[in-house]
């Protein structure tokens, strides 16, 4: 199936927001949470200080413009008052009280400069990956994007192909909902695209505002992890079916896996505050399996050399540190150690949702990679589904 890879564009969310930052914020709201007591224990556990928001905390942190008043709005709450026998003095006095009391942002208050940001960020991302590959917009034959936090129609898509511009036959195909494994399964779609014409160029953006997860009237533990845990990023790359002076990478394989009943472990929700991440304390064990499966694809791909293959980089985004655990613990006895490293130096600075495994990847080209060493790509998401890729650096 060889496709070749550029190096990736990757745009970091300009604003950074320290851990600190989020624990004062955190404690000061909910000073009562049965994890309080904890709360810079957990903390400190995600190996997090600093990650980059494309909008600054204050606005994740921000009342709802209307008040407690909401919906009703001071007329109707006016004529309720006065019907009710309350002077015209106690009924202002009353609405002035009650705009006064903060309320929750409102679904398009939260998402709508989120999905501004996502756009503006992702065609940054775009121009990023396509200069590197040392092409032109015209010189994509198809698009493919991606963006879980902020669903908008027309999506991603529409919006780089008018303003990079794109081509008016260029193909473009979004998916709303890869979620974390929008790295891989991009990935693993542009090498198919590319296989049925090798003169084809994809381009891959994928945009996530996952700071739009924070949410702060929440008070239970997942919340507080969520707050923790995300970053916002958006990631490109350029993928063709013959190999160009700036391929750095060549796609062999590609492996999907899903497993059935696990739909509910993590998902997104959408609320009328907003969109809020739910987790599920069996998601990373759920996760595990998938891993287990993944090695048993490379066993049987390379069951005639089982003694002397391995890869030499393993760019993995599994939802969190505690299944690379689970991956060190489970590969074979004979790989050689450190094959993670990269993959866990990407979430020190946050979980990257889609946009991770371009981010590892990016690290790993950037620390030098030997022509002929082996890659393997993975991640997992939401479903939960995962995709993985092998190949080899040139």
């Amino acid at each position: 199936m060889a496709a070749y890879l550029c190096p990736p564009a990757v745009i970091h969310g300009e604003h950074a927001v320290k851990t600190s930052q989020i624990v004062a914020e955190v404690r000061d709201r909910h000073p009562h949470a049965a994890w309080a007591p904890r709360i810079d224990g957990i903390a400190a556990s995600t190996g997090i200080e600093t990650r980059g928001w494309m909008l600054p905390l204050e606005t994740a942190v921000a009342p709802g413009a209307s008040g407690a008043l909401g919906a009703l709005g001071a007329g109707r709450a006016q004529e309720a008052l006065a019907r009710g026998g309350f002077t015209e003095q106690d009924v202002e006095r009353a609405i002035a009280a009650l705009e006064a009391v903060p309320a929750p942002q409102t679904v398009q208050e939260r998402t709508a400069p989120a999905w501004e940001a996502v756009q503006f960020y992702g065609e940054r991302a775009a121009r990023g990956a396509l200069q590197i590959a040392g092409l032109d917009t015209a010189d994509v034959d198809c698009l493919i994007t991606s963006n879980s936090t902020t669903p908008a129609l027309p999506g991603l898509d529409i919006t780089l192909a008018n303003r990079l511009p794109l081509r008016p036959d260029t193909m473009l195909l979004p998916a709303t909902q890869w979620a974390c494994v929008a790295g891989t399964r991009s990935l693993a779609l542009a090498a198919e695209l590319v296989a049925a014409d090798p003169d084809r160029v994809v381009l891959v953006v994928i945009s996530e505002a996952l700071s739009t997860t924070y949410q702060p009237a929440d008070d239970t533990l997942e919340s507080l992890i969520v707050r923790l845990l995300f970053a916002d990023t958006a990631v490109a790359a350029v993928v063709t079916g013959r190999p160009r002076r700036e391929s750095v990478l060549r796609l062999d394989g590609a492996w999907h896996h899903t497993l059935p009943g696990t739909q509910d472990l993590h998902r997104l929700e959408t609320r009328a505050d907003g969109t809020h991440f739910v987790m599920d304390r069996r998601g990373p064990r759920a996760v595990q399996e998938t891993v287990t499966a993944m090695w048993e694809w490379l066993r049987t791909r390379y069951q005639d050399d089982p003694d002397s293959w391995h890869p030499d980089t393993l760019l993995a985004h599994p939802g969190g540190t505690r299944v690379l655990e689970y991956m060190e613990q489970t590969m074979p006895d004979a790989w050689p150690s450190g094959l993670l490293d990269h993959s866990r130096a990407g979430y020190t600075s946050g979980n990257r949702g889609g946009a991770a495994v371009f981010d590892i990847l990016r690290r790993a080209h950037d620390a030098g990679q030997k022509a002929g060493s082996r890659a393997v790509l993975y991640a997992a998401a939401p479903g939960l589904t995962a995709t993985a890729l092998d190949g080899e650096w040139l």
